[in-house]
């Protein structure tokens, strides 16, 4: 399995930060934002990993990185995204590194207290599809929103008003090769993009996605409020380390 980090995006919610960097290049308490989502493909057993960044900023991605030395990796693959396609279109960049392989894509704003190896080792004996990781949270209108039952997930909303359940499907996504295929489908939504939900209905319509509750605590970094209380988790309880 191969890991996706999703890092590009004009970051325009962290405005005026982000007109001087890249967002997943900002700090989360004491480390730069890009380093924990690193660690979770790393701490996943992931150690072949693409990242696509985009914006005018991206060279500094190769600057702090590197090759992933000081992540005990022999080597970084990084790839370039022209404006904000939506997340579906950043992955599609990645189909020549994937190699027809399966790939656990994270979201570069992604910080978890835990690992998700378990998630991982279970995909694998899967063999085909997709699993998205949930969680729990106050305010599940926010954010994907899965209509569930029992084990199945029966379709997910993007941003509803009246959430069909209490968990949000967090950045955190094993697939198979056809995504790449289901991606050329897609039409771009409403704010002209490409959307990740659309993916995982299409997978939940031919039957072929599970889903794991993830453990420990998880948040996003991707306005001032979260960015604040991501920072702040990380200095009370820590992330996860390699």
């Amino acid at each position: 399995m191969k890991g996706v980090i999703l890092a590009g995006g004009l970051g325009s919610r962290l405005h005026p930060l982000t007109k001087i960097t890249n967002k997943h290049l900002l700090p989360v308490h004491d480390q730069p934002m890009i380093y924990y989502p690193i660690r979770t493909l790393i701490n996943a057993g992931i150690e072949d990993i693409m990242i696509v960044t985009g914006g005018n900023s991206a060279g500094d991605f190769l600057r702090l990185l590197g090759n992933g030395k000081d992540f005990g990796l022999k080597h970084l693959n990084y790839t370039y995204q022209e404006g904000e396609g939506g997340i579906a279109d950043a992955l599609s960049l990645v189909e020549h590194f994937a190699d027809d392989e399966s790939i656990c894509v994270v979201l570069g704003d992604n910080i978890i207290e835990g690992n998700v190896r378990d998630a991982a080792r279970e995909y694998e004996q899967q063999g085909k599809g997709a699993k998205i990781l949930l969680k729990k949270v106050s305010d599940p209108q926010r954010f994907g929103v899965p209509e569930i039952d029992g084990n199945k997930v029966l379709r997910i909303e993007e941003k509803p008003a009246d959430p069909k359940s209490d968990f949000a499907v967090i950045g955190i996504y094993f697939y198979d090769s056809t995504v790449f295929d289901i991606i050329k489908t897609l039409v771009p939504s409403g704010r002209g993009e490409l959307e990740i939900t659309d993916v995982n209905n299409h997978y939940i319509n031919r039957g072929e996605m599970t889903w794991n509750e993830l453990e420990g605590w998880w948040t996003d970094a991707g306005t001032f409020e979260s960015l604040l209380r991501a920072s702040n988790m990380v200095a009370k309880s820590g992330a996860n380390k390699i």
